[in-house]
């Protein structure tokens, strides 16, 4: 139940042609606790790097190569040009070449220009290797919803595809930036590693066969995607299935059928989850009373909110809250460490 005189939905508002809904989910996409180091490394070299629950990281290869493993994958070799999204904050280890021995991170000698920015000079004096190394953060529900469905390990040539050449022009300046360190070269490198890190998921949207399914499937699809973008646009409307498969021009029992096969859960599921998602970003980020926030998301009571919250997180908002901080010292703990 909402807390507001419920809005009956415009119809007319809302069920025009979707465009670009893909785009507007990227659109949604918001990079927090973004921190990057660059790294020239001359063979030999190896270092390990720990986990770090709930971040994700990034190797871009702006010059030579390097070999990247992590348990339950195949050793990757990243070359220049590639770009690799760790999507899951696993521990993962970098080397010159299979096989060489390596150090745990927190023992490199990095050079911290900001909070935010460091420099790493190491090896053995041998083969080059430069590497921009980034950690980021996705807080947003659709960039909760949307790292949830990429795999453990994302790898992007950016020498091929149509857009090879602005990506390898965005890496080469990044490139450049790190090397010179001009004044504002920190927030030129950190929008533009950014970017590059939302081509990577994009390009993987448009290519990969497991991302024409389930939740994506649906954002596509003519008549689901006007539903899922209307929860999308308007979370606290008093949404009914009949509302939702009148915005999708279908009759409800056909809405019903098609919107769970699709998506992999009911209509009315959907818009529950999407409020906890978008409720645990404002959590984590304001400092608004629990009540407050439940009454933006359209619920009559904080109880009912509390919840519904609690089975989608399996805890509830206020203990939620407390571990807030804690993520918070995660970021602080991978600038600690130092790449």
């Amino acid at each position: 139940m909402n807390s507001h005189t419920p809005h009956n939905p415009d119809p007319s508002s809302v069920a025009k042609p979707l465009g670009d809904p893909l785009g507007e989910i990227l659109h949604l996409l918001k990079l927090t606790g973004t921190f990057y180091c660059q790294s020239e490394l001359s063979a030999p070299w190896g270092f390990d790097i720990p986990e770090f629950k709930g971040v994700m990281a990034f190797v871009v290869v702006t010059e030579g190569r390097c070999w990247l493993e992590m348990v339950g994958e195949a050793p990757m070799l990243v070359e220049k040009g590639d770009l690799v999204l760790l999507t899951c904050g696993l521990k993962h280890r970098l080397l010159s070449e299979p096989g060489t021995a390596s150090v745990d991170l927190s023992t490199l000698p990095v050079r911290k220009v900001t909070e935010a920015y460091e420099t790493l000079r190491y090896g053995g004096g041998g083969e080059l290797t430069r590497v921009m190394y980034g950690i980021v953060r996705f807080d947003h529900a659709a960039g909760q919803r949307l790292v949830d469905l990429l795999p453990n390990v994302l790898k992007i040539d950016t020498w091929s595809g149509h857009s090879s050449d602005w990506l390898q022009s965005t890496l080469q300046f990044i490139s450049r930036e790190a090397r010179e360190l001009r004044p504002g070269g920190e927030t030129v490198i950190t929008r533009l590693a950014d970017i590059v890190v939302i081509e990577a998921i994009r390009n993987w949207i448009n290519t990969a066969p497991e991302a024409r399914v389930g939740w994506l499937e649906g954002v596509r699809d003519d008549q689901i995607g006007r539903a899922i973008m209307a929860i999308h646009r308007r979370p606290a409307q008093d949404w009914s299935v009949e509302n939702l498969a009148q915005i999708s021009g279908m009759s409800r029992s056909a809405f019903s059928a098609r919107f769970t096969r699709l998506v992999g859960q009911s209509a009315m599921q959907y818009l529950t989850t999407w409020r906890m998602h978008l409720a645990r970003t404002k959590l984590l980020e304001t400092s608004q009373p629990v009540a407050r926030i439940a009454d933006s998301l359209g619920y009559q009571s904080e109880p009912a909110f509390s919840r519904a919250f609690k089975r989608v997180f399996n805890v509830p908002p206020g203990r939620f809250r407390q571990h807030q901080k804690a993520a918070k010292q995660d970021m602080d703990v991978v600038r600690d460490y130092g790449i």
